[in-house]
């Protein structure tokens, strides 16, 4: 028995070694050192921005150190002093928060009748949706701007350099892809729960709300972290349609700047405490937004 019990752990160890998912070693530590590096690439600008959000502006504008011979938490104090932050920080959660929400109300909507309704020039619309993503952003700039000031001039509306010409505009960037994204996601839940609930009494409209929306929620909040992440972090489009009084925070750090010194440890201090929403949220909602992500597209 102890010599059958060898014999069949060595053929298992072979069949183990001639698998073909078995990698060999080399290709495994080649991947470690790989990642490694990768990971050391990746932290170090990091490690920079930390570093130098804890020195005096005269250590920072100096010879480089990757130590710090002093640390102090005034660039925290000095940001929300040298420039108005708070008030662009507030701008930019309204304005980010605002274009989410619409984006992804009218994308639920989109994506419901695209995914379960058969209409002439759905599929002209489908493409038309993607091919949006081709062309860069700077080619609507100018279009969007001319819009924005004679719309305002023909109606008295006060678009230009308003927080709702923003939210308009980071839309017309979000919806597309959001519409694409929650149209796979609904492709992919079966149309019997649709028709049980129409059997049960609910409308089109329950059977969404009722249905379909609590089963897309990893979806859902995909297309939400990607809607408010593009607003939050945009520069192009807030650079040419705020003023002083709609700045976002994008924009604003360019306040730290001045014609004779620029305040790096500031500029530091204030763009870590800028990624600390995006960073947090993404953090929390990552198994949403991965899943969100993947599992439209297998059907």
């Amino acid at each position: 028995m102890p010599d059958t019990a060898t014999a069949h752990e060595a053929s298992a160890a072979a069949a183990r070694r001639r698998s073909p998912t078995a990698l060999p070693r080399s290709f495994v530590w080649t991947r470690r050192i790989v990642l490694t590096l990768l990971a050391v690439f990746t932290a170090t600008p990091l490690y920079v921005m930390v570093s130098s959000s804890l020195k005096p502006l005269e250590e920072v504008s100096g010879a480089f150190r990757w130590i710090p011979s002093e640390l102090t938490l005034e660039p925290y104090r000095d940001i929300w002093r040298t420039v108005p932050l708070g008030r662009y920080f507030l701008n930019s959660l309204i304005v980010s928060a605002s274009a989410t929400a619409c984006s992804v109300v009218v994308a639920v909507f989109a994506a419901y009748a695209v995914s379960r309704y058969r209409f002439r020039g759905r599929q002209v619309f489908t493409v038309t949706v993607l091919s949006t993503q081709m062309f860069p952003g700077i080619l609507f700039l100018l279009p969007l701007f001319l819009l924005f000031v004679n719309v305002g001039n023909a109606t008295g509306l006060a678009l230009y350099g308003s927080r709702g010409a923003l939210i308009l505009t980071y839309m017309t960037f979000t919806l597309p892809l959001s519409v694409w994204m929650l149209a796979g996601y609904f492709a992919s839940i079966p149309r019997d729960l649709d028709e049980a609930a129409l059997v049960d009494g609910c409308g089109p409209l329950g059977a969404l709300f009722r249905v379909l929306v609590p089963a897309a929620v990893p979806g859902i909040i995909a297309v939400t972290v990607y809607s408010f992440m593009t607003a939050w972090g945009e520069v192009l489009f807030a650079s040419v349609m705020t003023n002083d009084a709609t700045r976002t925070l994008s924009i604003g750090l360019q306040g730290y700047a001045t014609q004779t010194e620029v305040y790096w440890n500031q500029v530091m201090a204030a763009s870590l405490v800028v990624s600390v929403p995006v960073v947090a949220g993404f953090l929390l909602l990552q198994r949403y937004l991965v899943a969100g992500l993947t599992a439209g597209a297998v059907k």
